[in-house]
Formats: C-alpha cells, structure tokens, sequence
C-alpha cells in the first residue's frame, strides 16, 4: 500500500478509536487520547500527528460539552504528540515509557495551572496551589494508569503488527 494512504488509514484509525474509547463509559480521566498523541507523534508525520489528538478532542468535546479550559487540555495533547515526535528519534521501550510518564506529568501540571488560574475554585495563593495539585491526585492516578494502559496496548499492538509472523511451517506429521 502506498505510504500516504498507509499513514491516512492509521490517523483515520486512530481518531476514530480515540473518539469511540472517550465517548464509552470510562474510569475518571482513563482515556487513550494521551497515548493516541503520542503514538501518533512516533508514527506520523509531525503536522499529522498534532491533527490527530485535536480532531479526537474537537469531536468529543463537541459532543459531550465544552468546558472552559480547553485550550489547556488541548495544548497538553498537542504537547504529548511532540514528545512523540522526539521519542521517534530512536524509538524503544525505553523511549515510549519516558513519553509515556512525561505526557502524563506535562497533562497534570498544565491542566492543573490552568484550573488553579482560571478556574476560579482556589484562592491565588501558595496554598491554594498546593491544595488545587492535592485535590488532582485521585485523576492524575487514573490518567497515569489509561496513559501507560493505553500506551502499552498501541505501540505493543503496534510491534506485533509490524513484525509479521513468528511461526514457521512445521513438517507435515507422518502417521
């Protein structure tokens, strides 16, 4: 298959697993989109990967309701496919793990800031900041949990699909 078309049908696949698995009943903030955006920064080009993470959250924010700190959630995701992007370079468990816990840690601290900032539920002060990070705890566990969860299924599926089959002929049995 020609290589554009192949890389159409993985961000097609992508978004429309992301949409689907955001939109099922879920556990608190354990959905794919972190993982989708990073497998989509190791496997796609950079513009296409960015595309892909967005489309997932336009669709679904649009369809379950917007919410004021989009633009925080969003940036995260973009934020999550361009540590892809650098996990490409020499892509490894290593790597993906690192991208993994990083997008997860970048998702937390700016989703965070945005809502201690804007979000008009903590007092503007130092404990006010610290009481907005405890209270994120119980959904950074769960968005670490879906993001490494998620992250393992992709790209192990994804090895497991590019590698072919392991399997040789066996000799015909003789009776």
């Amino acid at each position: 298959m020609e290589r554009q078309k192949r890389l159409t049908l993985i961000a097609f696949g992508m978004v429309l697993a992301g949409i689907a698995l955001r939109l099922l009943p879920h556990p608190e903030n354990f959905t794919p989109v972190m993982a989708i955006a990073l497998f989509a920064g190791v496997t796609l080009p950079p513009v296409l990967s960015l595309t892909v993470p967005l489309i997932i959250m336009i669709a679904t924010d649009l369809l379950i309701g917007p919410h004021d700190l989009a633009a925080f959630v969003w940036g995260s995701f973009l934020l999550a496919a361009l540590i892809g992007v650098w996990a490409r370079r020499r892509p490894g468990f290593g790597r993906v793990f690192t991208g993994a816990l990083a997008g997860s840690a970048v998702f937390f601290l700016i989703t965070n800031l945005g809502v201690f900032f804007f979000g008009g539920l903590y007092p503007l002060s130092r404990q006010g900041l610290a009481e907005c990070f405890v209270m994120a705890i119980p959904f950074f566990r769960n968005s670490l949990a879906g993001d490494l969860f998620f992250t393992g299924a992709f790209f192990g599926l994804y090895a497991l699909a590019s590698s072919g089959p392991r399997w040789t002929k066996t000799p015909k049995e003789s009776f």
